[in-house]
């Protein structure tokens, strides 16, 4: 079989006349952690939904491990994990009734069921909660269940939605690194607002808008990235004019306090700048080249003059 795991092409989804997702296509390979963002709106749960085969598509094709999602919907299925952004917990039984309960459901049989509750209790950190109610557990213990229900038939492909709502900090460090290692051998989709759990978690990041894909990349190429921007810090500055006149630089803004933003032309370094200062005397005492943030990038990308509505 195939590494790739995931295999979306030419995926749209229309609510009547709406169009609320629109020829998406990307393939995702086991190992891989996918970071799916966008604003409310954006179409990311309606994806999540028809990767998952809980929505037709209304165009195109998904298939999850090789097996079309509607051509053969159960084989599909049966390699997939999926945590919905609202669990699916059964607030009235004990975390070991709900855990069987679904593996039941993925067919587990019960020589094997005893042994897969205690692996994914174990990774999720519910060895001491087994016997309680859900009902009974916090918000985010009954993320930890949603997310164990997803994983017990140990799937391939894993969509978590959200998964870190409702927990606080030491959860949510155990959960990032929870979904560290369901990467290493799977595909795994994380539909999130926060930014900062995409760039801790994730190998490759997308950004939708208005049912678009729009921006499709590894992480690393945004780490790496550079905007051709730098601050510099002078104890002595000159003028914005002289600092303009200078080779590679494109345009300057004055930030103050002896500080001023620097565009470089393409291709351009700051060695002629660092040069200058030198023999100038400027008194230079920082040079900070500036990396564009996710968030920088985010921004960036759904702004849309346009007004968007949900």
């Amino acid at each position: 079989m195939s590494d790739t795991l995931i295999e979306v092409e030419n995926l749209s989804r229309y609510y009547q006349n709406h169009c609320a997702i629109s020829h998406l296509s990307f393939t995702l390979k086991a190992g891989e952690v996918l970071g799916y963002l966008g604003p409310n709106g954006a179409g990311k749960s309606t994806t999540m939904q028809v990767i998952s085969g809980n929505l037709a598509p209304s165009e195109g094709e998904v298939r999850i491990a090789g097996h079309d999602i509607l051509d053969a919907p159960r084989a599909a299925k049966s390699q997939l994990g999926y945590l919905p952004e609202h669990p699916p917990v059964y607030r009235d039984a004990s975390v070991d009734e709900y855990l069987s309960y679904c593996g039941c459901l993925h067919r587990i049989t019960r020589s094997q069921l005893p042994a897969a509750i205690a692996r994914v209790k174990s990774q999720c950190g519910l060895e001491q909660v087994g016997k309680r109610l859900i009902g009974n557990l916090s918000k985010g213990y009954q993320q930890r269940v949603g997310i164990a229900q997803a994983i017990i038939h140990d799937p391939p492909v894993v969509i978590l939605d959200e998964p870190t709502v409702g927990l606080d900090p030491i959860q949510i460090r155990e959960i990032r690194q929870l979904i560290r290692d369901l990467g290493r051998e799977r595909s795994v989709i994380l539909s999130t607002h926060i930014l900062s759990e995409v760039q801790a978690t994730c190998d490759r990041v997308q950004i939708i808008r208005a049912g678009e894909l729009i921006y499709n990349a590894p992480i690393e190429s945004l780490q790496n990235s550079q905007d051709n921007t730098a601050v510099v810090a002078l104890r002595s500055p000159p003028g914005l004019d002289e600092l303009l006149a200078l080779s590679g630089i494109d345009h300057a803004e004055a930030l103050g306090d002896g500080k001023f933003r620097l565009y470089f032309l393409p291709e351009s370094n700051p060695d002629a700048l660092v040069q200058t200062a030198v023999d100038q005397q400027w008194g230079l005492f920082e040079l900070i080249p500036e990396q564009q943030s996710l968030e920088d990038l985010f921004i960036e990308l759904v702004r849309d003059d346009g007004a968007q509505s949900e």
